[in-house]
């Protein structure tokens, strides 16, 4: 529960972070449309009027202006991006729990079982658990007529399998981690060569700095974008690796600890027998 409670929290903190990013970016500042003191003491009504309605003009959407500049293509590229990363945030998020990997109840249960020597019983509650270490236990059971050196190897075979479906899962974090900036790097050149194809077309003339600075930066809008998608995409990448590989860890431990007392008992027909 308190693992439970720990993700809760940090998955609203990740959120909270996100939104405060996404607003930093995305709206213009509220002191962009006023002026000095100074200016509004001397300024006269019509003046006034008039300063405000430039202001108005020539004041330009953050928002807006990452539209004209991405264009419909890199936005959904984006967006798709965005989307997915946050999806399979959460889906690693709560996969990554203790009780669905290595349920403290179901060591408990099992042990239990195995105490009183009620071992089809224990079977079937490990067997009746998805969780890791549940299909670990029923796997290593179900082989366990067969000697203990075989119900090893059946665990060790179903634990393989359970790590690479968790790892395959929380690989595509890393892969939006390394395209993004991939492709923002790829729409920063396609704005470079766009920019200066302007300028080699434009003839004898001197191009304009202003147009010129403003399709420049507006190339390395994509490379931002992608940044800003490929940073919190590693970082969840290296965080849920290191919670998973520290509850295989523990499924490895409580497994072990659980099978090895019947690495020197030798399996009776119709004690350790299984069906499963």
């Amino acid at each position: 529960m308190q693992a439970l409670n720990q993700s809760i929290w940090t998955k609203l903190f990740l959120v909270a972070m996100l939104a405060v990013f996404v607003q930093a970016i995305a709206f213009p500042t509220p002191f962009s449309s006023f002026g000095t003191a100074e200016a509004f003491a001397f300024q006269d009504d019509a003046g006034a009027a008039a300063t405000d309605t430039a202001n108005e003009s020539d004041k330009i959407s953050i928002l807006g202006w990452l539209v004209k500049a991405l264009g419909w293509l890199y936005i959904l590229v984006f967006l798709g991006l965005s989307f997915i990363l946050v999806a399979l945030f959460i889906m690693n998020l709560l996969a990554a729990r203790r009780d669905y990997v290595c349920p403290q109840s179901l060591v408990d249960g099992f042990e239990a079982l195995l105490d009183d020597k009620k071992y089809q019983e224990a079977y079937e509650f490990a067997k009746a658990d998805e969780s890791f270490l549940g299909n670990v236990l029923s796997s290593g059971l179900a082989r366990l007529s067969s000697g203990y050196d075989h119900a090893v190897e059946a665990m060790q075979e179903v634990g393989q399998e359970e790590s690479m479906k968790m790892q395959h899962r929380l690989s595509y974090l890393a892969l939006i981690g390394t395209i993004s900036p991939m492709i923002g790097l790829f729409g920063t050149v396609h704005g470079m060569i766009s920019s200066f194809f302007e300028i080699a077309t434009a003839g004898g003339g001197t191009p304009d700095p202003t147009k010129l600075a403003d399709g420049i930066s507006k190339a390395l809008v994509t490379t931002l974008i992608g940044l800003a998608i490929a940073i919190p995409a590693i970082a969840a990448y290296n965080i849920l690796r290191n919670r998973f590989e520290q509850l295989e860890l523990e499924v490895g431990i409580n497994s072990g600890n659980l099978m090895g007392r019947f690495e020197k008992i030798p399996s009776k027909k119709g004690e350790l027998t299984t069906s499963a």
